[in-house]
């Protein structure tokens, strides 16, 4: 906090009160991060934007709180918004023609821009991409346009990332993919592993239509999906007999 003290300005545009206290801790963090960088890297930038969008929805939704005896406190909320958005605006400007993957990255996911995505795709192609979140959203791109290489990217992921970091969504994005190549099984299999493995339910009735009502195999299957749920909990997926399935 010392550092914040020296540096009122890193905070002085922001609200007083105690709203979006994550939100604002946050983006003060990261704005200092800027300060002391003579030269900020584009991760360092794709953070401040992500860190302002986070902090500007937050304190949008606080301004909406209305004090009636205290109104300088929605008045003060109201102002950090409008300045947030402003600033968000500025930086996004500053950055829409700089090729640093991370802010291609970011014009593609925010405003859908193609030529930020191209940028990407061909990043991943020369095996330049190692953050999770941008090879995952490939890989949902590949769904559209190249579902083997699609394929791939969510077996890299799940055989290479964490366990903790992990997003049960693979899962049904490769059942996707099986069900495209009509391999049922593997449909079955992948959709039955993502319920055990998350919140999400599946009817176990269009389940079992998938595999023509054949108990036998859907016993066989729901096992297999134990498995390969444990194995992915233990970080074993890539070592595991199960993957040779999905290979």
């Amino acid at each position: 906090m010392a550092a914040f003290v020296k540096n009122p300005e890193l905070c002085a545009d922001l609200h007083k009160d105690s709203w979006c206290l994550v939100e604002k801790g946050d983006l003060i963090r990261s704005r200092y991060q800027l300060k002391i960088t003579e030269n900020p890297s584009g991760k360092q930038l794709y953070d401040q934007l992500i860190k302002l969008e986070s902090y500007s929805n937050c304190i949008e939704l606080a301004a909406g709180v209305k004090h009636i005896i205290n109104t300088h406190r929605t008045e003060d909320r109201e102002r950090a918004y409008a300045v947030s958005t402003q600033n968000l605006a500025q930086l996004q400007e500053y950055t829409k023609d700089n090729p640093d993957i991370y802010l291609a990255y970011y014009r593609w996911t925010k405003f859908n821009d193609f030529p930020s995505r191209d940028i990407v795709i061909k990043a991943e192609q020369a095996g330049e991409l190692t953050e999770t979140f941008m090879l995952a959203q490939v890989a949902s791109h590949y769904i559209k346009t190249d579902v083997a290489r699609a394929k791939l990217l969510y077996l890299h992921l799940l055989s290479h990332v964490k366990a903790s970091n992990i997003d049960s969504d693979w899962l049904l994005a490769l059942a996707t993919i099986y069900r495209r190549e009509q391999n049922v099984q593997n449909e079955y299999l992948l959709t039955k592993a993502n319920t055990l493995i998350s919140d999400n339910t599946a009817s176990e009735e269009k389940l079992l239509a998938l595999i023509a009502n054949n108990s036998d195999l859907a016993v066989q299957l729901d096992a297999e999906a134990k498995e390969l749920v444990k194995d992915i909990k233990q970080g074993k997926f890539a070592s595991s007999q199960i993957k040779h399935r999905f290979e």
